[in-house]
Parts: structure tokens; sequence; C-alpha cells
């Protein structure tokens, strides 16, 4: 880190996470972090106007807790950037509204960036500059993407993504299945370790010969779980908890781990990044750091705390559009709820 370094402020608000980073280069100074999910759990998932009202509530605290972690003034700050999408749009419309205040309050220059693209470049903060080309599997409770990235600021290439449900949103149907609450995936994560991954033969989707290759369906393999524990209830036996947590466990990171392998051995790509929330299942790290070594292939993996939605992930792709000299976005940058892995920048 050298002080002629950008120092970014990024905002995340694209879903229940309230994220306020500050990076400096590829320095993470602050990562500061307010969560509505315990106000969602009883709902059984994240509902939109709560979550906007969430993030109305916390974003200027967590702005100074952020700048007291990070030892900054805001007058310090050189470029803020935040989510402009996907998400939800009213918890987007936050975010936005937020940076375009601080950015006209400092008149400094404002960057839109893709929330994708921010999970991509996370991984600089920890494990340096990212090698171009890299191949990026991004599993989380709303995409389930795998992604060729020659330059995460301009050109990000979908080759597959999940034609129905994601990785993270069937953990969190199997978590209500099961009576395990809510979020899903670290709770089934906890409770698979107790139990046995060969249990129950679940499907692995999208698997066949005829089958898209990089794409995903988990919609088939969460009704299986479901049918299951049906069946279980009907003949009057009891659900194996830990089994059924581990086997349903299993069948998602095989697929996901197959499929990404195969990507980069297909593209002559040499380095695999995961992100996303689910890249923090214990699980699928083992299992991918295994495949991996197999295949040659040098895996990339940020902290469990960098993979699950941050601020540190939007200032670290803003410090490296300040550093390869993008254009910052206009004032009129939308929130848009439906952006394109394509688009990397509002």
């Amino acid at each position: 880190m050298t002080a002629d370094e950008p120092l970014v402020l990024g905002i995340e608000t694209s879903c229940d996470e309230t994220g306020i980073g500050i990076v400096r280069g590829t320095t993470l100074l602050a990562d500061a972090v307010a969560s509505s999910v315990d106000e969602h759990a009883r709902y059984g998932g994240v509902v939109p106007e709560v979550a906007s009202r969430a993030h109305l509530e916390a974003m200027v605290p967590t702005v100074h807790r952020a700048l007291k972690d990070a030892g900054v003034a805001m007058s310090d700050i050189d470029a803020i950037a935040v989510t402009s999408g996907p998400g939800l749009a009213g918890a987007l419309l936050v975010g936005v509204a937020a940076a375009k205040g601080y950015a006209m309050a400092l008149d400094k220059p404002v960057y839109g960036v893709n929330h994708l693209a921010a999970h991509v470049c996370v991984d600089q903060l920890e494990h340096g500059r990212l090698p171009e080309p890299c191949m990026a599997l991004l599993v989380s409770g709303g995409h389930s993407s795998l992604l060729m990235v020659p330059d995460v600021t301009s050109d990000v290439r979908p080759l597959g993504a999940t034609i129905d449900d994601a990785a993270g949103e069937a953990f969190d149907k199997v978590a209500r299945v099961l009576g395990l609450g809510f979020p899903g995936g670290p709770v089934i994560d906890r409770r698979a370790r107790e139990g046995d991954a060969d249990a129950i033969a679940f499907p692995r989707g999208l698997t066949g010969p005829r089958d898209a290759a990089y794409d995903f369906s988990f919609s088939g393999l969460k009704t299986a779980v479901a049918r299951w524990v049906e069946a279980r209830g009907r003949d009057g036996r009891p659900v194996p908890v830990a089994d059924v947590a581990a086997s349903f466990q299993e069948a998602v990171v095989d697929v996901l781990t197959r499929k990404a392998v195969r990507a980069c051995r297909e593209n002559g790509v040499e380095h695999l990044l995961i992100g996303g929330g689910v890249a923090a299942n214990s699980r699928l790290r083992a299992m991918a750091a295994e495949r991996c070594a197999a295949a040659g292939i040098t895996l990339r993996v940020p902290r469990p705390g960098l993979c699950t939605d941050n601020g540190a992930m939007v200032a670290a792709l803003g410090a490296e559009m300040v550093r390869r000299d993008r254009p910052p976005s206009t004032l009129g940058i939308p929130a848009d709820s439906s952006m394109p892995v394509t688009v990397t920048q509002a």
C-alpha cells in the first residue's frame, strides 16, 4: 500500500446487508457490515421492504463506523463506489442514492458497479492482483454462475448460470424442509459434518452427456430432498437430518466443482476463483481444493467474511476502476435490479 493509491469507499445494499468498505489500492482498511438477517428469519427469507428500511436506518452509522475503523475522514476519500445492480430494486435504490449524495457533497467521482464483478474483484484484497484471464464460480442465494474474466473492470463473459434455483436458494429451501431455520447455508454446513454424505443418492442436475455443460439446476434436487423427507414422514420413520444435510450438500458441491473444473480445462484457464455467500461452505472449499489440485488448477477463494455480501468488494472494484483509468459513472446512475453480468459498470 502506498499513499498515492486511491482511497475508495464502497457501498453495498443489494440484499439484506448494509456493507461499507474502505480500500486503498488492494489493501482493505475497513469492512463494516450491518445485517438485517434476523429481521427476515421469521419470514423464512428476505422481505424486500424490510431490507430497504433497514438499509435506510443503517447507512449513516455504518459509514461512520467504517471511517473510524479505517482511521480516515470522509474528506480523505478519493472516490465512491456503489452496487448499481443486480439485486433487490428498493435496496439498491438506498445505496445508489447514498453514493450520489456523498459524491456530490465531497465533489468526488462515483462508480456504479456490478455486484457479481465485485464478488470476483474482492479476492484481490487477500491474494493480490487477479490473473488474466481467470475463471470465476459465483455461488450465492441469487446466483450460480460460471464466468470467464479477462478483465474484471470491463470484460466479464458468462459461460453458464442457473436455469432455476440458485445453489444458495436451494440451501435455504432444504433447510426449511428440515426445520433448520434461515439462512440455510451455515446450518446445513454444520449439520452435514455430523452426517454421511453417501447415505442418500440425491440427483445431480444437468450432468448428462446432452445437458448444457456449464449451466446449473438445483430445483430438481430440492424437490427430491422434499419428497424423500415427506416419504419418511408418511412411513412414520424419523428423518436423519444430518445425513440428509450431508447428502444434499454433497450433491450441490459435486456439481459446482465438477463444472467449474471442466470449464477451466476446456477454456485453457489455469486459475479458478470461487466467490459469493455459498463459497463460505466448508465442503465446497475442500472439494474444490481437491479437484483443482488434481487438475493442476490454482484455486483462489477469499476468506468466508469476504464471500458474503460486503462493502469491501465494492470498494475493491471501485479502486481497480480508478487504477485502470476507467471513466466514472454520471450522477444519473440507475439502480438496475436485473443488470447483466456483462455490464461491469453502470
